[in-house]
């Protein structure tokens, strides 16, 4: 197995964090600093990440979390704020966030310790659809408006992708998107006339929200991980 890989399923960090490690010289493969990612590694090899040793391939998790709003979607901050890996009580492994939402956005997040998983889901080639529902401000939302959402529009980082968009109301409205920039949706609405005034993702890939309470999350079962797996395992890889 790679090194980047197997860190990524001992739980270190998603694959890509993972080989930035690496490189840094804080991966020692049976007693040599190792910077090269691709090394091939098992479990009969004693590898130590910053002079911890690890215990091998973690058996492999995935929560389902319902994020409030103030809670950061990192596993660490700086600046002492709540995190989404906080409010997950497994302190025997290490989860990191899987398709992060902004400080002041609630809504489906996932987590887990499967790096691989992680890296498929949030890979932009994948084209993972993630849907959310958003309250805006502004005058109505007229069809002018939505069509230019779903056109795409442009903003400083580019024209965006196509969009599915559904006017639930008269300053609401449900997007699907199939790529990851910051702040997307809050900054194509903004660009339309509707600034977002709450916004909840609702959907990621096959997975919804469904009735989880805010803050509350739960492990999910078979099913639900094979239908993630399903949705980019034999899809293009990156």
């Amino acid at each position: 197995m790679r090194l980047a890989k197997y860190l990524a399923h001992a739980g270190v960090a998603s694959r890509r964090a993972a080989e930035d490690i690496i490189r840094a010289g804080r991966v020692v493969v049976d007693g040599q600093t190792v910077l090269d990612p691709a090394r091939d590694v098992g479990d009969h090899h004693q590898v130590m990440v910053d002079g911890e040793a690890l215990g091998g391939v973690e058996s492999r998790v995935v929560y389902a979390l319902n994020k409030p709003r103030g809670v950061v979607s990192t596993a660490r901050d700086t600046h002492g704020r709540p995190t989404v890996v906080e409010l997950v009580a497994r302190p025997d492994r290490r989860l990191y966030p899987v398709g992060r939402l902004d400080a002041d956005s609630t809504g489906l997040i996932l987590l887990t310790n499967d790096g691989e998983l992680a890296h498929r889901l949030t890979h932009p080639s994948f084209e993972l659809a993630r849907t959310y529902r958003a309250r805006v401000a502004g005058p109505l939302l007229r069809e002018p408006a939505l069509q230019r959402l779903r056109d795409g529009i442009r903003l400083d980082d580019g024209l965006t992708a196509p969009a599915v968009v559904r006017r639930l109301g008269p300053h609401e409205l449900e997007i699907t998107l199939r790529e990851g920039r910051n702040h997307q949706v809050r900054r194509m609405c903004g660009a339309v006339g509707h600034p977002v005034r709450a916004l909840t993702r609702i959907r990621f890939g096959p997975l919804e929200l469904g009735d989880l309470k805010v803050g509350a999350y739960r492990r999910l079962g078979g099913p639900d991980v094979a239908r993630l797996r399903d949705a980019v395992w034999n899809n293009r890889a990156p």
